[in-house]
Order: C-alpha cells, then sequence, then structure tokens
C-alpha cells in the first residue's frame, strides 16, 4: 500500500515568519514582533521594547500579507492538497483579552481562505504558532497566569465559529515541546526555571484540551491535532547506561504527547516531575479536561535526530541540542541530516499511540545562489527531501504507518525562527531578501519547485 489519493501533499508556513504588516490593519504586537535578527547559528536578540536601528525580521518578513494571492498561485503551481498556515493571534485580538475580534484581522484570513478554496487545496491551521500577544505577556505574565486559557479559547471559539464550514484540520500549538528548550517562542517568556516552565506548559496542555473539547461542539466535521517537535534520540553506544539514557530523553518529548493523545500524565511523568521537586498546580478538574480533551492525530516537525550517552559530543539543531552521531552528514547549521530517522519516528510514534500521524514540517536550511541567469539550482535541497520521501514511503508500505500527508517547512523562503536570517532559506520559492532586510522580494522558482510538482503529481510514485 503506498499513498491514499487523499494523501496531503503540500507546504507549511508561520504567520510571524512569513506575514509581515506587523502593525497595520489593527494588528496588536506579538512576542514574537520583539525578536531582532541573530547571526549564522547564533540565537535571535529579544529586547523588552522595539528599538530603533534593530532589524526586526517579523516587521515585515516576506510580507505574505501583502503578496499571499501571488504565492497561493505559486503553491497551486506545484500541485498542493493543503496549505499549513497559522492565524496571527494579535491580528484578531490585538490585545489578547480585548471583548471583541478585530474585523480587518478576520478579513485578511477570510480572503487567505479564498484564494485556497480557488484552487482547491485543503487548509492546515494552527492555532498557535511561536507569538503570544505582547499584552499579554505584559499584562499577566503570559502562560504563568491561568487567565491565558480564557484568553485563548476565545481566540479558538472566534476562530471555529467563523471557519467552521471553511477548515478542517487544526492544531493548536506548534511544537509544544519547545517550551522545554527555549520558553521564549511559545510564551514571550524566557526563564529556565523548569517549575515555571512546567507550570506555563501545563496551562497550555489545558487550553489545548478546552480547545479540542469546542471545536467538538462546534462542528463534528473537525480534525483537531497537536503538534510537536519530534526526533530520536539514540543511544551513542550500545551501553546499557546509554540505551537508558536515550530512553529518558525521548520521554521528555514524550510528556507531551502522551497527556495530549492519551488524557492524562503518565506514571513517568509524575515520577520525574516529583524527583525535581516540581509540583503542578491543578484545578479539581484539570484532570477530567485532559481525558475529555484527546486528539484527534499528531501533527509533528522532523528535522533531525541526536545520540546520547557517555562520550557523545554536542550538536545543534532545531531549537534543542544532543549528541552528534558520526555517521550523519550535517546541514551549513550544523544540524544532523538523518533520513532513515524519519523512517524511525514514524514507527515511534504510531507504534506507541496507534492514529493518524501528519508531517507537517521538514527541510533543509541551506545557502541558495541565484545562477546570472537568475535561477536556483538546489540540488541539495531535491536531495534531501527525496531520501526523507523514500523513508516516509517505507514507513507506509512496509510498516504499516497510517501517515495523512506531507507538508515540507518554509515552501517560499521565509525567516528562520531560531535566528531572524534570511540565508537560511528552506523554500522551494525564492524570496529576494538579505539578512539585514535589503531586497525587492521578487518570487523566484527553484529547481526544487518543478522536482516536488513531479512528486506531487504522481503522488510520490517517482522521485
Amino acid at each position: 500500500m503506498s499513498f491514499s489519493k487523499e494523501f496531503l501533499w503540500g507546504g507549511a508556513v508561520s504567520a510571524n515568519q512569513c506575514e509581515g504588516a506587523y502593525n497595520i490593519d489593527g494588528k496588536g504586537l506579538s512576542s514574537s514582533d520583539f525578536a531582532a535578527a541573530g547571526k549564522h547559528k547564533e540565537g535571535r536578540l529579544h529586547t523588552d521594547t522595539i528599538k530603533i536601528g534593530e532589524y526586526y525580521p517579523s516587521h515585515e518578513a516576506i510580507d505574505f500579507y501583502h503578496r499571499y494571492k501571488e504565492d497561493i498561485a505559486l503553491f497551486a503551481e506545484m500541485g498542493f492538497k493543503c496549505f499549513r498556515f497559522s492565524i496571527n493571534w494579535p491580528r484578531i485580538f490585538p490585545n489578547g483579552d480585548d471583548k471583541t475580534p478585530n474585523e480587518k484581522g478576520l478579513e485578511f484570513y477570510d480572503s487567505l481562505l479564498d484564494e485556497l478554496e480557488k484552487y482547491n487545496i485543503e487548509p492546515i491551521v494552527t492555532i498557535s504558532h511561536y507569538e503570544v500577544p505582547q499584552n499579554l505577556v505584559e499584562k499577566y505574565g503570559s502562560w504563568k497566569n491561568r487567565k491565558m486559557i480564557d484568553c485563548y479559547i476565545n481566540f479558538c471559539e472566534v476562530l471555529f465559529k467563523r471557519y467552521k464550514d471553511r477548515v478542517k484540520y487544526w492544531m493548536t500549538f506548534n511544537e509544544i515541546n519547545v517550551i522545554d528548550y527555549n520558553s521564549f517562542f511559545s510564551t514571550g517568556i524566557q526563564t529556565d526555571n523548569l517549575q515555571i516552565i512546567m507550570q506555563m506548559a501545563h496551562h497550555q496542555l489545558i487550553a489545548s484540551a478546552k480547545a479540542v473539547m469546542l471545536g467538538r461542539e462546534i462542528s463534528k466535521e473537525f480534525k483537531i491535532g497537536m503538534m510537536l517537535m519530534y526526533g530520536p534520540s539514540y543511544p551513542y553506544t550500545c551501553s546499557p547506561k546509554d540505551v537508558l539514557q536515550s530512553i529518558k530523553e525521548n520521554d521528555e518529548t514524550y510528556h507531551y504527547s502522551d497527556i495530549q493523545v492519551r488524557g492524562r500524565y503518565s506514571n513517568k511523568s509524575k515520577k520525574v516531575l516529583e524527583q525535581r521537586n516540581i509540583k503542578i498546580e491543578m484545578e479539581h478538574n484539570d484532570e477530567e479536561i485532559l481525558k475529555k480533551g484527546t486528539v484527534d492525530y499528531i501533527g509533528f516537525s522532523y528535522y533531525m535526530s541526536w545520540t546520547t550517552g557517555e562520550g557523545a559530543s554536542e550538536g545543534s539543531g532545531n531549537m534543542s541540542t544532543g549528541g552528534e552521531n558520526p555517521y550523519l552528514e550535517k546541514s551549513e547549521w550544523g544540524w544532523q541530516i538523518d533520513p532513515i530517522g524519519l523512517r524511525i519516528s514514524l514507527n515511534n510514534l504510531y507504534d506507541r499511540y496507534q492514529i493518524p500521524l501528519f508531517i507537517v514540517e521538514n527541510g533543509l536550511g541551506a545557502k541558495d545562489e541565484l545562477t546570472e541567469d537568475g535561477k536556483i539550482h538546489d540540488e541539495y535541497r531535491i536531495d534531501y527531501l527525496r531520501k526523507h520521501i523514500e523513508q516516509m514511503k517505507l514507513a507506509v508500505e512496509e510498516d504499516g504507518v497510517d501517515l495523512m500527508g506531507y507538508t515540507p517547512w518554509g515552501c517560499i523562503d521565509l525567516i528562520s525562527a531560531s535566528t531572524g536570517e534570511m540565508s537560511k532559506r528552506y523554500g522551494m520559492i525564492y524570496v529576494d531578501k538579505d539578512d539585514k532586510g535589503n531586497g525587492s522580494l521578487k518570487r523566484i522558482k527553484k529547481d526544487s519547485f518543478y522536482w516536488y510538482k513531479k512528486v506531487i503529481e504522481n503522488n510520490g510514485r517517482n522521485l
């Protein structure tokens, strides 16, 4: 059995990395609007105020807000069956706790959905993707405060009711487990305090469960999923100590998926929290909410794998860090390239949960060179995607994994979440812009554009 006729081929972006238009049509400020650009392999600078002279990539990004029709036409030309995007929270609720939503913001997404429907492209909506209304950060302390749950559910209710006949697939929080590695992205607050991090995570998990419950009340057609940053941690050697350590590393990720899929904190998670002297403050019905608000599918990002154990040298990667693997090549940004790891990931998740999976991010960040005739020959990206899709096929055909779809990250070049760079390009469509914000924003099809178009045309049979 290969991919079904209904398999969702497409691409993925996030609002704060592509939309721009950060302060027009009534949009409020988000936490991501305070993240200035960083340098190659360095993290972004988070400022308390928007400083004159600093470059904030999200303020213009790739101006998708004004160019979405052109971009969606290009996605349609590639043959997209679906398009994953996020809805910018402060574009709908500028302060996060407003009594009424910003109609101009809703109208933008009305028009975006019009374009997708025009080309018969299925929308996949991430409700919260690394941007919290800044007012909620300053007024309530963001997700440290339980009041955030009500603000989030109010946001969800507006979206669910407005788009109940237009959007079927939702995800509640992007890479919910990244709060463990970089709390700023999902909360607007930078802290290493585990007690605070796990309490904020609990509030997000309750918010997610409540959103699932609300969504099911509003439409029986909704499919509401979670979204996880996933990459297996291998034992560095066959030493039993390394094997045990790798299990513990992987369990940190499963903490989140266990709660969102199974509806409860596992015995193992409870023990780990106890050992770390972390006490989660819960209300009397929290356990019942988690039990009732389990998700329909698991969306996950996969970029790389890790090793763990004595002797493993530390590498760099997607938000988190881990040990290097001597059997793997690396990208220009030091991310290990492990196509077989995607098959392993699909098996791990499907064996554990037995619910549909959706690869909603995967891709290669690389520097692309424009040739004299204005083309981009990105054979390295084609090679990366081909090898990962091959392993994805094997997971479906030979391992029996239930896989819904595949949306490579940054189907169009956009700003990097971790560094704010444009030179770290993932897209199959080139955007003329540099790391300092200069450029015409012209869109140019890369060689990978034409390759992916053929992959979709033949439903992944010929790569």
